[in-house]
């Protein structure tokens, strides 16, 4: 998933950001004590190309931004994403704010690729941009290249809107696909998944 450098202030926007917990996750502020297993998952290229804002190689300097930044955010909410069983730091995720409106993010380390974890987070993420503001549509966006990330923004039920192109810090301009999904469409899917 695409995480873009274009932050705005808008205070529509603020959310409290709470603890958020899933089946298997928790998702929660990042902290100093995530320090080492946020540098050892980080300091992959293949997960640094696909975003906006990683650089690559990272480093404890890197991190410890990160966390500054995050605990000091505006508008949007910047979550660790960890495994409820045993604490274990899995990656990260978040809702920013940016020109387009509320754009999801999220990146999975690479050793947990694959169980599901991304789809978890992002629907709570999801959950939580309907429920706490009210906003009508929700962003994604991911590079053309990353089918993995494309499947997740289609199990959270959001719809092609085009592409465009993405300053990436590790990789870049490189082409993204870009994704919306209205409330009344969340609202359809919260009421199917209901049934």
């Amino acid at each position: 998933m695409v995480a873009e450098k274009e932050d705005v202030e808008d205070e529509s926007l603020r959310i409290d950001c709470p603890v958020l917990v899933t089946a298997r996750l928790v998702l929660r502020p990042p902290h100093r004590d995530d320090l080492p297993e946020l540098i050892e998952l980080a300091d992959n290229r293949r997960i640094a190309e696909m975003l906006g804002r990683m650089p690559h190689p990272y480093g404890e300097m890197e991190a410890k931004a990160f966390i500054a930044t995050a605990r000091n955010r505006g508008p949007g909410c910047t979550y660790a994403i960890t495994n409820s069983e045993n604490g274990a730091f899995i990656g990260c995720a978040g809702l920013n704010v940016t020109q387009r409106g509320l754009e999801i993010g999220y990146w999975i380390g690479e050793p947990y690729w694959g169980r599901g974890y991304a789809t978890e987070a992002a629907h709570a993420l999801v959950d939580l941009a309907f429920r706490a503001t009210t906003i009508d549509t929700l962003h994604a966006s991911c590079r053309v290249i990353n089918d993995g990330s494309r499947r997740v923004i289609h199990k959270c039920g959001f719809q092609y809107a085009g592409q465009g192109m993405l300053d990436s810090l590790s990789a870049g301009q490189v082409p993204v696909e870009r994704y919306r999904l209205d409330r009344k469409t969340w609202v359809s899917l919260r009421t199917w998944a209901q049934s």
